[in-house]
């Protein structure tokens, strides 16, 4: 087994009453797909981006047990996103639900078939590095060493997350 972060949000509710019950409802998804949850932190809402006149974004981050290489755990969680509904046309457009692969066991990669291994702009991102603060207060960014909360303190103080 491999712990794993993993991010998670939603801007557009699709079938559920809400982007925030889109990403509870994914959490729970984890569980039957071969991803075991350890904890997961509290929901944040941030604004969208690039355009943040788009509907604001809800985010989480859960910890997780897997079996599942990288690869074959980032096809299943693109599996879920289009489960909720997710179509991949525009690059940031607004989205039933995003998942991403934050850290996989300080795996750094991204040549041939693996995904790009800690996420390249994670460390640029409030809505990942609050909530990945609160599973993981110890961690630190594979590729730097720098620890998360010295991350926290670097991003501009424009970039806000703030806990639902």
């Amino acid at each position: 087994m491999a712990l794993s972060f993993i991010a998670l949000g939603s801007n557009v509710a699709g079938r559920f009453a809400s982007p925030a019950a889109a990403v509870e409802a994914a959490i729970d998804t984890f569980r039957v797909n071969n991803i075991n949850i350890l904890c997961r932190s509290r929901l944040y809402r941030s604004a969208a981006w690039p355009n943040p006149l788009d509907p604001e974004f809800v985010n989480a981050v859960a910890a997780a047990d897997t079996d599942l290489p990288p690869a074959a755990l980032l096809a299943r969680l693109h599996e879920i996103e289009a489960e909720f509904g997710r179509i991949r046309r525009l690059a940031n457009a607004p989205r039933t639900l995003d998942l991403d692969i934050v850290d996989y066991a300080g795996l750094v990669s991204g040549e041939g078939e693996s995904p790009l291994l800690p996420h390249p702009r994670m460390a640029d991102r409030s809505f990942v590095l609050l909530p990945l603060a609160e599973v993981a207060p110890d961690w630190r960014h594979p590729v730097t060493g720098r620890a998360i909360d010295e991350l926290i303190r670097a991003l501009p103080d424009q970039q806000a997350a703030t806990p639902l």
